[in-house]
């Protein structure tokens, strides 16, 4: 996709990996507009902008989690031909001892964000036929989990299997989709329990130690730079690729996921029967990814 001159709606665009984003595709030649809910980062975003000679992005207060208030920044946006799915809270503690009030939070930010951008976008993107592009920002931890991060697991998990079937979905109206999962980024989303909402604050988890969740910050310092994060979020994007991997550190998790995976499956034969419906499906998926648009019918 050439995206010189589209217009991208990125979430949570004014700081961190939103703003990398923001920043490559302005290098692009892209129109911004940013959703933010802090002023200040709202402040050094525009001042970013400005001090390298690009246009002034276009600037909406907007929670993810608010359906009303999407569909309304959907509405007044005007033409929009890339959507980046980015807003997320990053937050830890065993998933054990979570409560509903930390399901809610987390899964409605990371999962329902996602969500509420592609019901409130989509319709709009499919509406001036001129195609587009998808970008649903994940994590590794949509592929690896671990003890402390159960829920956030969880919530980028739901977004990877989401953004692999869509991509499918929107072919046929020539939308690309791909999944965005960075590794340790130089962010401050390490921060994110000290920001939790009032209307959430039944956790299961122990009271945020800012001692502790500062010491925790300082791996973020070892991150890879937004912006470049941003860069390589821009390439997936001009090249159509379902997924981007920002960065190189994780083959020996791969290799050992791969690994497992295929020492789980039964060694036996499977049955004729069962063997034609997963032709069926592996044949539907192909014509779904060249895009025809796919029905319950070919699948059986």
């Amino acid at each position: 996709m050439d995206v010189r001159g589209k217009t991208a709606f990125i979430t949570g665009g004014v700081s961190g990996i939103g703003l990398g984003i923001a920043q490559a595709f302005a290098e692009a030649g892209c129109e911004l507009i940013l959703s933010y809910r802090n002023k200040d980062y709202r402040a050094a975003a525009e001042t970013w902008f400005a001090g390298r000679g690009f246009a002034t992005p276009r600037f909406v207060k907007l929670d993810v989690t608010d359906r009303a208030e999407f569909a309304a920044a959907a509405a007044a946006a005007g033409k929009v031909h890339i959507l980046v799915n980015n807003a997320g809270v990053s937050v830890f503690g065993p998933a054990d001892e979570a409560r509903h009030d930390d399901y809610d939070w987390i899964m409605g930010v990371n999962f329902g964000g996602v969500v509420n951008g592609l019901v409130s976008f989509l319709p709009h993107i499919k509406a001036h036929g001129e195609g587009g592009h998808i970008v649903n920002v994940a994590s590794m931890a949509a592929f690896l989990p671990g003890p402390q991060a159960g829920l956030y697991t969880a919530s980028k998990f739901a977004v990877r299997g989401l953004t692999e079937s869509l991509r499918y979905n929107l072919a046929p109206h020539h939308i690309g989709v791909t999944l965005m999962c960075p590794g340790l980024t130089r962010t401050n989303a390490w921060d994110s329990a000290l920001k939790r909402p009032a209307a959430f604050a039944e956790s299961g988890f122990a009271p945020p130690d800012r001692e502790a969740l500062a010491q925790f910050g300082t791996a973020f310092d070892l991150g890879m730079e937004p912006i470049e994060v941003g860069r390589k979020t821009l390439a997936g994007v001009v090249a159509n690729r379902g997924l981007v991997l920002t960065h190189p550190e994780f083959a020996e998790d791969f290799e050992a996921i791969y690994r497992d995976s295929l020492a789980a499956l039964p060694d036996e034969a499977a049955p004729e029967g069962r063997l034609h419906i997963e032709r069926l499906r592996r044949a539907a998926n192909r014509a779904a990814a060249e895009g025809r648009i796919v029905e319950l019918g070919d699948l059986t």
